[in-house]
């Protein structure tokens, strides 16, 4: 199915005066998914925030099912947990670790009871930590996506070697203590990008949860990067999805989700129908970089 969108390709005359008074490039092009409109800074600022949201613990606490939040305000980290020890999906920045650290403690687990480590992507922002993790845990085991380990070998913090003791493939399983992962390669924001599925169960139920990569398109797209993205796009819809989980908070709505967190509540972060929006509204922003680049 065909992604509803409409795209503006001309700069608003307010962006444009924003622009030049900040003295950066426009903030082109603009595109409209779900009656919302995006922009490229627009999108980095949601995913970002300030550098006290990239640095500051939203408190821990159970997502659905075996999976908790143990990241920041828009940097996500997640703790799996099970009989035989966790799973940690994405460490984030370096100086994060004893956030992590923390909220883990905090949530009644041990954080040496790490025994595998994931992630989402090779950017600093979601595995920087890796190396540091890897002296706490010495023993977990970290997991690669092999199209991603170059840019994970040329990610090292203080000198520190990145940790990497299992190369994966599109398909490959990670299982411990009853729960298993699924590794999806969904290429074009880097060449590893891993999209993570697993099934779990709450209150009698279960349910389909994907932990989504980043599908943000370069400022330039080449061809290569655009035959990358076109499989991304049409394969991960064909994903079942009741929990959309991401590497930024904002890609699936967390903070509000969060707040609607109460006792004996619906659970907010079961909601199939929004699991794809992200991937709608990358979708739509590279369509609009690629009519772009076409006039130039």
């Amino acid at each position: 199915m065909k992604v509803a969108f409409s795209v503006a390709l001309a700069l608003a005359f307010g962006a444009t005066i924003v622009a030049a008074q900040q003295g950066g490039p426009p903030d082109t092009p603009a595109v409209t998914v779900r009656g919302q409109v995006y922009t490229p800074r627009s999108i980095l600022t949601r995913n970002m925030g300030t550098e006290e949201d990239q640095t500051t613990a939203l408190p821990p606490h159970k997502v659905i099912g075996n999976i908790h939040y143990v990241g920041t305000r828009t940097l996500t980290s997640y703790l799996i947990t099970t009989p035989a020890g966790h799973i940690l999906v994405n460490t984030t920045y370096e100086r994060n670790v004893p956030v992590i650290k923390k909220s883990v403690e905090q949530l009644g687990f041990k954080f040496e009871d790490i025994r595998i480590v994931l992630g989402t992507h090779a950017h600093g922002d979601h595995q920087e930590g890796d190396a540091a993790v890897k002296q706490l845990v010495p023993g977990a085991q970290f997991v690669a996506m092999a199209e991603d380990v170059p840019a994970l070998q040329n990610m090292k913090p203080g000198g520190k070697d990145h940790p990497i003791d299992r190369r994966i493939t599109h398909g490959d399983t990670v299982t411990l203590g009853g729960t298993t992962l699924t590794a999806h390669l969904t290429p074009g924001h880097t060449r590893g990008a891993t999209t993570w599925t697993l099934p779990v169960e709450e209150a009698g139920k279960k349910y389909n949860v994907v932990i989504t990569a980043s599908y943000r398109a370069p400022n330039n797209v080449t061809p290569a990067v655009q035959a990358e993205f076109e499989r991304t796009f049409k394969y991960i819809r064909t994903l079942p999805c009741d929990v959309q989980l991401g590497d930024h908070g904002g890609q699936y709505n967390m903070l509000a989700k969060h707040d609607r967190l109460k006792p004996g509540a619906p659970n907010p972060f079961i909601d199939p129908a929004n699991c794809w929006v992200d991937a709608e509204v990358q979708e739509a922003m590279l369509r609009a970089q690629l009519e772009t680049q076409a006039k130039q």
